[in-house]
């Protein structure tokens, strides 16, 4: 399975977990999209399970039949232009051990993409371009993860500027409130 499907197969699941966790924390949230389903061949994860909430990052553990899954996740505290209607988005830094993947950056934008148009993402003074795909995007360079996930460590917001698919320029903005300590929870759960 590559990391895409991955992906793709637990982001139902995660949306719905998170949103609940996550909804004590902040305002109401727009309704949450279903689940959505892996392809048929491929294996199955379990919904996964809050492990601790960090500020305003969470902990998150899934099983599949190949690997624990562990992922440090959070939600934008703004999102401009506030009047666009979209779903909910969600920043991830997952690990998954049995596959030899540590720290991968992802982010679930809440609407489809424009993918010939830059996608970025930024902490303090550390850029970083993006590759966007459908409504995800993840760092072009993979080699710059390790970096951008020290930043993240080290920051107190990150921003996303990303193009919808109808033209609407938007900016999203994390905070970075825990994000060191829900980083170290992953790894030590998935080691």
């Amino acid at each position: 399975m590559t990391d895409r499907s991955l992906y793709a197969a637990l982001a139902g699941a995660i949306l719905v977990a998170a949103s609940s966790s996550l909804a004590m924390a902040q305002a109401p949230q727009p309704a949450k999209p279903a689940p959505q389903k892996a392809a048929p061949a491929q294996p199955a994860a379990a919904s996964p399970s809050l492990l601790g909430q960090y500020g305003d990052w969470g902990v998150y553990m899934s099983q599949n039949a190949k690997t624990k899954i562990c992922f440090a996740l959070s939600q934008p505290k703004e999102r401009l232009p506030a009047n666009l209607k979209r779903d909910p988005a969600y920043f991830f830094v997952s690990t998954r051990p049995g596959e030899n993947v540590k720290n991968e950056v992802s982010i679930l934008v809440g609407f489809p993409l424009k993918e010939d148009v830059e996608t970025s993402l930024q902490v303090g003074s550390d850029s970083y371009s993006l590759y966007a795909r459908k409504d995800g995007a993840w760092v072009r360079n993979v080699a710059e993860e390790a970096r951008l996930v020290e930043s993240l460590r080290k920051g107190r917001y990150l921003t996303v500027k990303s193009t919808s698919l109808r033209g609407n320029v938007t900016t999203d903005r994390y905070s970075l409130s825990g994000a060191a300590q829900a980083l170290d929870r992953a790894a030590q759960e998935c080691r």
